[in-house]
């Protein structure tokens, strides 16, 4: 029951976050035959791109670990 009542607090607690929080406008639309930016928008990836190299080498590193650890043990069996 505790473990309920912890769920559903924390279901509330982001639905009334996320009721509350309001999106920026956008920008008003400018000259048409200026061109607009760039194709596919002007969205940085080099902060995403990062962090998902970040993630996949501590992925790697913990499988090289956890393979050298089984590797231990049976060696000392």
């Amino acid at each position: 029951m505790k473990r309920f009542l912890i769920h559903l607090t924390f279901i509330s607690a982001l639905l009334i976050v996320s009721q509350t929080m309001m999106a920026q406008p956008p920008d008003p639309p400018g000259d048409p035959s200026s061109g607009g930016g760039p194709i596919g928008g002007s969205a940085p990836i080099g902060s995403g791109i990062g962090v998902l190299l970040t993630l996949g080498a501590a992925y790697g590193a913990k499988k090289i670990h956890t393979a050298w650890k089984a590797n231990q043990e049976s060696l000392e069996d």
